[in-house]
């Protein structure tokens, strides 16, 4: 059990369905197939993986750390306090306010996942 062999495994399963998964959520969907690997493994494979831009690490508020498979496709999340849902959004979006930032503040913006927390229409609709 190569440690490059858990990793291309890590990015297969985090690129299926483009989830966000947690360090054990991996962990306990890689099992069955690496039943000898131990968490420890798929914390320090996720480490590299992030380490070399190929996954993401985000707090999307759930208390542990989520990875996403990075894509060609930038984009960003909009996260509900209440209930949880995740709403993504294409950075056609949100991509003039990094510019406007930049121009701004002679800053040059180097995240490529912004994630905004709220409350969605669902969860307004039910407190009304």
């Amino acid at each position: 059990m190569k440690a490059s062999s858990i990793e291309l495994a890590i990015l297969d399963l985090l690129n299926q369905d483009h989830h966000h998964l947690t360090a054990q959520e991996v962990y306990q969907r890689m099992h069955p197939r690496f039943p000898a690997m131990n968490p420890s493994t798929v914390y320090r494979a996720l480490e590299r993986l992030a380490d070399s831009g190929k996954i993401s690490v985000s707090d999307m508020g759930t208390g542990a750390s989520v990875y996403e498979a990075v894509s060609d496709r930038i984009h960003h999340h909009l996260v509900c306090r209440k209930c949880g849902r995740i709403l993504t959004l294409d950075h056609a979006m949100v991509g003039e306010l990094f510019d406007r930032i930049e121009k701004a503040c002679s800053f040059r913006v180097a995240t490529n996942h912004l994630i905004l927390f709220g409350t969605c229409s669902k969860c307004r609709k039910h407190d009304a």
